[in-house]
This record gives C-alpha cells, structure tokens and sequence, in this order.
C-alpha cells in the first residue's frame, strides 16, 4: 500500500499570495507522520495514571482533613509503609509488584525513547512538492520478484524482509539449479535503486544450502 502526500494540486501558483502559501503543507512533517507512529495513546495513558493517584492522594488529604476515616489508607501510614519496605511485605509479592511497575516504566520509557518508526519507507521524489510513502510490504513483494526472475526459482522458494536499514532476502534454490548470489544481489540493488529510496536499505543476500526438489 503506497500514500501519495502532495501539496494542493489544483491551486494556481501564478494566483497563489503569502496566505495561499502558508496554508501549504509542511511535507517533513507530513511524512514524518505518515512514517512515525503517534504517542498519544500513551501519553492519554499516562497522563489518566498521574490524574489518578493524583486525585486519589487529594481524595485521603481531604478525607484526613475533616477527621474522617481513611477511603483506603491514612497517608501518613502509607508513607510510613513505603519508607519501612521491604518489612512486613512477603518477598514473593515485593517481587511481583516490584516487576509490574518495572514493567510498567520500562514502556513508557521505551515509547518516550525509541523513534516508533513504522514499517515504510519514502520514495525520493527529487525535491518536489510531492511525497510517496509505501509499505515495507509492498517493496518486499517487489523485491522478492527481482530476487525470484534472477535466481530462477518459484515465488515460494523466495522470502524478503525489509526494515528501515537492511533488506534480507532469503532463496532456496531447487536441487541441481545453482543460484548466484551475485546475479539475486544486483537484480535486488537495481530494483532499489530504481525505487529512491530515503534511507536507501543494505541488501544481505542468504542462499540456502538445502536445496528444493522441483516440480
């Protein structure tokens, strides 16, 4: 599946003022979008989590304040308790919950970290007003025909995987058919080079030695 991104197409730029022209698109942030997965579900998440404990911490304040008993737990001997830990916590549980939250940080972490790529690539379209953003899966299946008409093998015998740095293409040639790698190699880097694409993958070639009995 390919997304064509383009600026408007049907505005005049002999007609087009400072307000036409503000109104245009930034294509960087349009494929950085197209190309990025968004982070506000998590951000909703934890945003929910903090208001939680936060309104719940002012719930026991205010409940403590007019000489009420405690909702859940008194603040102070909930303070007291996380200042003892580990005392009078079974280490069993102390384990467990210690590992959720753990758990729990390292996700948002990860999400606050990591730059959430999702798998597509752009077609370099020279500059131009126009941004072409295609599925990993769609250069894979035309890769994998490169790699298959050069090896001279069947569409099953052929597998690509293409992530944002390195394409993997994986042949098993039939029994008593030698396969260059050289020839699946180039056929795949012409058929990259033919597509422009930004960042341009390194192509790993693996042949395998078990070969298939033809039909």
């Amino acid at each position: 599946m390919s997304h064509k991104l383009a600026d408007d197409e049907h505005a005049d730029p002999s007609e087009a003022g400072p307000a036409a022209s503000g109104r245009q698109p930034d294509m960087r942030r349009v494929v950085y979008r197209e190309t990025h997965s968004s982070r506000a579900a998590v951000a909703v998440v934890a945003a929910v989590l903090v208001m939680g404990l936060a309104g719940y911490g002012l719930l026991e304040s205010a409940v403590h304040a007019i000489g009420q008993p405690a909702w859940l737990i008194e603040p102070q001997l909930a303070a007291e308790r996380i200042v003892a830990l580990p005392a009078g916590v079974p280490p069993l549980l102390l384990g467990a919950g210690g590992a959720v939250v753990a758990m729990v940080g390292l996700f948002f972490l990860l999400n606050a970290v990591l730059p959430g790529r999702r798998a597509r690539h752009v077609l370099n379209c020279g500059g131009s007003s126009t941004a072409v953003v295609v599925d990993d899966e769609v250069i894979a299946s035309a890769l994998a025909r490169s790699a298959r008409l050069a090896a001279n093998v069947t569409p099953e015998q052929v597998m690509v995987v293409v992530s944002q740095r390195q394409v993997i293409v994986n042949v098993r040639p039939t029994s008593g058919v030698p396969v260059t790698e050289n020839a699946v190699l180039a056929a795949v880097q012409d058929e990259l080079r033919e597509m422009s694409l930004d960042p341009l993958p390194e192509v790993r070639v693996n042949i395998s030695t078990a070969g298939v009995i033809g039909a």
